[in-house]
């Protein structure tokens, strides 16, 4: 079995010191998050996801979802749980009391993401679309609208969906073909066909409300075509409660690679009731406010199953013995010693020590940009921060994503023959991670994105982007104890701007190199961010060792950052020179010769 123990402190850290999001308690929404607040949360949600969530992650994988009569079973024990989840609370951490929820910040929940994702990623894709599904709701949908949709989706008594992709269109979401006809209540009849919806169908939620991409009749093609409706599994009542059937249903669910317990599903629209979000023809528009916060939540996945592969890997390698030490046993009493003493297990063991910690700083400072940008009294401090966030997404999602993926192989290697044997659970976490880069936009779809952002509103973004890097190294780079970090942070840095001036030259001259070079750019990109947050968790670290010299959590901090800049960041330097190849090297062979 994998091994995973809530990494408090460690969210503790970044929260507290690092990000020091006790400030946001001084915005008006936020007055109850008081540290004592936070840290009761952090150490409600770990309870439950080590004592409910965690226990039932092989099984579900094992059980997986059925699908008997038109049905969508969960497995075992599923419900039990989601019942504790949404009773106590956790589905309306972070939504607005004004529909029942905590009103506690974004970047809290995103805590409680990891947490529950760590411990069973499959289960908390339910509560986590529906969060999805709150915030688009919330952001576009009129105030009857609200009323009527966002006290069950914040109670969790109802689930929310995405539905865009088609059999005929994944990522080209302008050739979605479902219809939409206006009636004359105002209402709209869906009819179309939707793949690959994730928790479309379950028996956790007495409702389910879909919300839909559709083209209505009459609409031009493409994607400037669409609008949103949302499409509720049961109609209501005038009073609220629950009416006959909508004209939506399962028709079947996808056998996956992993997330067993996450109902994949093909859904049926057949003059389905469907109500217009917003204005019509600005459907995708709206959807985006959906996607963009999944994206984040998954990239907070790749970051989650990479922390259950570390945590397991360790324990692993403290207890397995094989072969000797380097120059000669450490331990005489043994025939062998523990595996992790052999520099190659600590090399795999650090790239992804390294890499969570640095990742935990880098998508919860996000998390708490989200909360400014909707709640800071200064409205050019929203619009900063909203810059910073709808920027980033595409760099967390695709990165965080990728390296969870290449973490839990790490992990898996570390077990040696064992990892591949399913009782030891480390093939599920490769399994569950392989989606990530897959869902919610593909990695290269999200890179193609980030080139669309960096001239967007004049280059604004990315240059508050580089501002906030370049204010750091100017305030340490005086300091000697800090130029060992510094120094190849600004080296690195430097290679990001140069290469960001020459991909936005290359989107103007000759748009094929850049999106030939698309990926290598938002690696290079995440490599630099992720180096900005170890600088800063260096410098606060060394803040703490001045008042507690011997508190080895800040000594590992520091050396794990060492490990960082030396062996992980120079890989900047090839992806500047893979970006600079050319496509031609992509394109010269003829599509026959592959």
């Amino acid at each position: 079995m994998t091994t995973y123990r809530a990494p408090l402190r460690e969210i503790g850290f970044v929260l507290h010191e690092l990000l020091d999001i006790d400030r946001l308690g001084r915005l008006v929404p936020f007055g109850t998050a008081t540290v004592d607040v936070v840290d009761a949360v952090l150490q409600g949600a770990a309870r439950l996801c080590e004592k409910v969530l965690f226990p039932l992650n092989q099984i579900g994988d094992e059980e997986g979802c059925h699908f008997e009569n038109g049905v969508v079973r969960t497995p075992s024990g599923f419900r039990d749980a989601y019942k504790i989840f949404t009773e106590g609370g956790w589905n309306s951490l972070a939504c607005d009391p004004a529909f029942g929820g905590q009103g506690l910040p974004e970047v809290l929940n995103f805590a409680l993401a990891e947490m529950a994702c760590s411990t069973n990623l499959a289960f908390y894709t339910y509560p986590a679309l529906s969060h999805a599904a709150y915030t688009l709701v919330n952001a576009h949908g009129s105030d009857e609208m609200k009323r009527t949709f966002l006290p069950g989706l914040v109670s969790g008594r109802w689930s929310g969906t995405m539905c865009l992709t088609e059999p005929q269109c994944g990522s080209d979401l302008g050739l979605i073909e479902t219809k939409a006809q206006p009636q004359a209540d105002g209402s709209y009849k869906l009819n179309g066909t939707k793949i690959f919806i994730s928790a479309g169908d379950h028996d956790l939620t007495e409702n389910i409300i879909h919300l839909v991409l559709a083209r209505p009749v009459e609409a031009p093609p493409g994607t400037q075509g669409l609008s949103l409706f949302l499409v509720p599994k049961f109609e209501l009542k005038p009073d609220g409660s629950l009416g006959p059937r909508n004209g939506v249903s399962c028709g079947s669910i996808e056998k996956k690679m992993g997330i067993h317990a996450s109902a994949t599903c093909t859904m049926n629209f057949d003059d389905a009731a469907g109500y217009l979000i917003g204005k019509r023809s600005r459907g995708l528009v709206y959807m985006r406010t959906m996607m963009d916060m999944a994206r984040l939540i998954v990239s907070v996945q790749g970051l989650a199953l990479a922390e259950t592969a570390y945590q397991s890997a360790v324990a692993y390698a403290r207890e397995r013995r094989q072969g000797h030490a380097i120059g000669g046993m450490r331990r005489l009493d043994h025939a062998a010693d523990p595996i992790i003493v052999h520099p190659d297990v600590r090399r795999m063991l650090l790239t992804m020590k390294a890499y969570n910690e640095s990742a935990r700083a880098l998508v919860y400072w996000v998390g708490l940009h989200v909360d400014v940008s909707h709640h800071d009294p200064d409205p050019e401090a929203r619009r900063s921060a909203a810059d910073i966030v709808e920027l980033i997404t595409p760099v967390v999602k695709s990165f965080l994503t990728d390296y969870g993926f290449e973490a839990t192989n790490l992990g898996l290697q570390i077990f040696g023959g064992h990892g591949y044997i399913r009782k030891h659970g480390m093939e599920q976490l490769v399994r569950d991670a392989r989606v990530g880069p897959l869902y919610e936009g593909t990695n290269g779809i999200q890179a193609i994105d980030l080139l669309g952002k960096l001239a967007a509103k004049s280059g604004s973004a990315v240059r508050r982007f580089f501002d906030l890097i370049d204010r750091f190294i100017d305030q340490t780079k005086d300091r000697s104890d800090m130029q060992e970090f510094t120094r190849p942070l600004a080296k690195a840095h430097t290679r990001l701007q140069r290469m960001t001036a020459w991909i936005v030259d290359q989107c103007a001259t000759n748009p094929q190199s850049a999106v030939a070079a698309a990926s290598d750019y938002l690696r290079l990109f995440a490599l630099v961010a992720l180096a900005s947050m170890w600088a800063r968790i260096v410098e606060t670290s060394k803040a703490a060792l001045a008042k507690t010299p011997d508190d080895s959590f800040y000594q590992a901090k520091i050396a794990t950052a060492r490990f960082y800049m030396r062996y992980i960041l120079p890989q900047s330097s090839s992806l500047v020179r893979a970006m600079i190849s050319g496509c031609r090297l992509m394109t010269e062979l003829d599509a026959e010769a592959f």
